[in-house]
């Protein structure tokens, strides 16, 4: 995080951009969600919105189309027979078909943009720069349950912007994400990831890193981060981390795969060991304890880092407890998420 570039030009890009904004029945979020678009301090002759609806069966287009206000914002709708399985890839590609933009940008449709989030996201831009990762963060709740989740989703940027500050970019958000048309063109855009509904983002931004000569920038900047609502039942949140897990196999460098599975596996340990010290020899217990303290010490000074550049502190009040109850997720979400089928909007996605 100490080598993230900050500096941007603050000067916009020169080519037209084309903001898009997949969506599947957000009703109750989406008017909110335009709203924020509407206001983005961005002239708007230099750039286009396009809603995208992936089979909606609410009322998130009527409530669109009787709303939009702007001329350079419009509705279009994914045919029903148009790479079916892909799901919300093939809403943003079939964007991107029908998008007149040199640069793209992808957020969701229940998220909430600051007034200067267009403009700070593309001020990023240079000649050489092919993918842009902006921050994210979950709208912090009053309940223990919405604050975890925002603790370890803030957890989840830091890292991933961490990850391109020392060039090794991993893990990113589509809710925030710019790249070159070019660049998506140049590496082949979905067309080897189509079968997987997850990966829009980070296979994406992985592909450009590894097949391109373009730089991945990430934007440290509170300006640039787009909130969006943490999941409101423990059930929904399982099933989005198994969504997340299930794409790791799949990544391309393979070096990158095995690190993933050596985690998984400190992980487990942390959850064996103790039940080894029951059932065979107390010194399990200490090997528990210094790795347990080893994943404390070194998570909460990345996170730590992470709130001075672009989180409250507030968000490190449940830190000790988020790290007990961050065990049995990984070990469960993971290994489910490599193997099972997992709900998202309303679809059953099988493996």
């Amino acid at each position: 995080m100490k080598k993230l570039n900050k500096e941007s030009s603050d000067k916009i890009p020169d080519e037209f951009v084309s903001v898009l904004i997949p969506f599947r029945n957000e009703e109750k979020n989406i008017l909110r969600t335009l709203k924020s678009i509407e206001l983005q301090d961005y002239p708007e002759e230099k750039f286009e919105v396009i809603f995208i609806d992936d089979s909606s069966t609410d009322n998130s287009i009527e409530i669109l189309e009787k709303n939009i206000s702007r001329s350079n914002i419009r509705v279009i709708s994914v045919p029903q027979d148009y790479s079916a399985k892909a799901h919300k890839k093939r809403a943003i590609r079939y964007g991107i078909e029908n998008a007149k933009g040199a640069i793209i940008v992808t957020t969701d449709a229940d998220c909430l943009h600051p007034e200067k989030w267009l403009r700070k996201l593309l001020s990023y831009f240079d000649e050489n720069t092919g993918f842009v990762s902006g921050p994210v963060e979950f709208i912090n709740g009053k309940s223990f349950f919405n604050r975890l989740q925002s603790l370890e989703f803030a957890g989840l940027v830091i890292t991933g912007a961490g990850l391109i500050g020392s060039n090794s970019p991993t893990i990113c958000n589509a809710a925030n994400i710019a790249y070159r048309r070019k660049a998506f063109e140049e590496v082949g855009g979905f067309s080897l990831q189509m079968n997987l509904s997850s990966g829009d983002d980070e296979l994406l931004m992985q592909k450009i890193f590894q097949d391109t000569n373009y730089k991945i920038r990430f934007v440290p900047d509170k300006d640039a981060i787009v909130q969006t609502e943490p999941n409101k039942s423990l059930k929904q949140f399982y099933q989005q981390r198994k969504r997340w897990a299930s794409k790791g196999l799949f990544y391309k460098n393979k070096s990158l795969v095995l690190k993933l599975i050596l985690i998984y596996l400190f992980y487990l340990s942390l959850f064996v060991q103790p039940i080894l010290g029951f059932v065979f020899d107390p010194k399990y217990f200490i090997s528990f304890f210094i790795s347990f303290l080893a994943k404390i010490f070194s998570e909460y000074l990345i996170i730590r880092k992470g709130t001075e550049l672009l989180f409250p502190k507030s968000i490190l009040e449940n830190f000790f407890l988020a790290e007990i109850f961050h065990i049995p997720y990984i070990v469960l979400a993971g290994l489910s998420g490599a193997l099972g089928n997992y709900k998202w909007k309303d679809r059953t996605i099988s493996r």
